[in-house]
């Protein structure tokens, strides 16, 4: 609220200062005609303080608009006798302003119609000269504050978006947390069974990877290269448990400070081992490749699976890395191919164009 009011005020006093030499400019150019006799350096000073005069009407005016127009919510019929009354006050005070104390006593002049008869008060010529010139204002300054306001939505529409997406990849992440500490939790279990001599090796990986988890995952982004690390991670967890697999890791990245989003990269290697080599008999297979090249990610999974896995196995949590792509990388593109024995995987990002994180 308080930035909102900083921004209001320093929006009308830019207004009002402009407003205020325009004015100044438009008098003192049509003083050269009214007072021919003028020095100029005495037509400046008295432009300069009539048209502080008239701030002095036209700003309670101003604001007594906006004031109605933002709080009085009656009915229309009362706005705008509203309106009509706060118009009417001003119109009267400029003349006052203008006939009892401008040609008196800065100008040291009678007010006169044309130069020739002396100007009454009030009368319908002046009467719509002084309206025209406080209309004028009022435009000017509710086309400012119309505009002020409409961008002040479009900051909070856009903010409010923001930090619904923001809620949203958080929640997705949730998602991801426990399904990977469980099923890491499920292999360590298998191994302890079987009382296993590498399983006090795999715990110390587990905790690696939890930190890696719970504290650089909560980050918007994170390097590349620890990315890629904690997938590693990962593989070296259960290839103790899958001992049979031949498994190829292809990397090639030209920038490791490269940021990106974590906790995406991974789901795809989840994914192979979970419902591929985990669900195979056969002989397995999982084939990795990460190339990254001039900001262009192509990442690219293949693993095998057996014939008989129902289709739909494989789409477990895809739903959830396909939203966050959409978040984070609306320009991302990829490609799932699922055939009888094996299952690829390609995603290619484009870090140049690339959603606010």
């Amino acid at each position: 609220m308080k930035r909102n009011s900083g921004s209001k005020l320093r929006v009308h006093l830019l207004f009002w200062i402009l407003y205020y030499i325009l004015e100044v400019y438009l008098d003192f150019y049509w003083s050269r005609y009214q007072f021919p006799d003028f020095k100029w350096q005495i037509r400046l000073q008295n432009t300069l303080m009539l048209e502080l005069g008239y701030l002095l009407v036209k700003m309670p005016l101003a604001y007594a608009l906006l004031y109605v127009y933002d709080k009085i919510h009656s009915k229309e019929i009362f706005k705008y006798v509203f309106y009509i009354l706060i118009v009417i006050t001003a119109v009267l005070g400029h003349r006052f302003f203008t006939h009892f104390i401008i040609y008196p006593y800065i100008y040291g002049v009678t007010e006169t119609l044309d130069g020739k008869l002396p100007s009454e008060f009030i009368n319908g010529y002046v009467a719509f000269n002084s309206f025209m010139d406080l209309i004028f204002m009022a435009g000017l300054i509710f086309g400012v504050e119309i505009t002020r306001q409409k961008n002040l939505l479009k900051d909070q529409i856009s903010q409010l978006k923001s930090e619904k997406l923001d809620q949203e990849l958080t929640m997705l992440k949730a998602q991801i947390n426990p399904h990977f500490l469980f099923n890491t939790l499920n292999n360590i279990y298998g191994m302890a069974l079987k009382k296993a001599d590498e399983t006090p090796e795999v715990i110390l990986q587990l905790s690696k990877i939890m930190r890696y988890n719970i504290y650089e995952a909560a980050e918007n982004t994170i390097s590349i290269a620890k990315d890629i690390e904690n997938i590693r991670d990962f593989i070296q967890i259960q290839k103790i448990r899958h001992r049979e697999l031949t498994l190829n890791f292809t990397e090639d990245i030209d920038n490791p400070s490269q940021e990106i989003s974590p906790l995406i990269l991974i789901q795809f290697v989840e994914n192979a081992f979970k419902h591929g080599v985990s669900e195979s008999l056969g002989n397995t297979f999982i084939s990795i490749d990460i190339h990254l090249k001039n900001g262009i990610l192509t990442y690219a999974v293949e693993n095998s699976k057996e014939e008989q896995i129902q289709q739909h196995s494989t789409q477990i949590g895809l739903k959830n890395i396909r939203r966050q792509l959409e978040l984070l990388y609306p320009q991302h593109k990829l490609s799932v191919e699922d055939k009888k024995d094996r299952y690829f995987v390609t995603l290619i990002i484009d870090f140049h164009d690339t959603r606010s994180l």
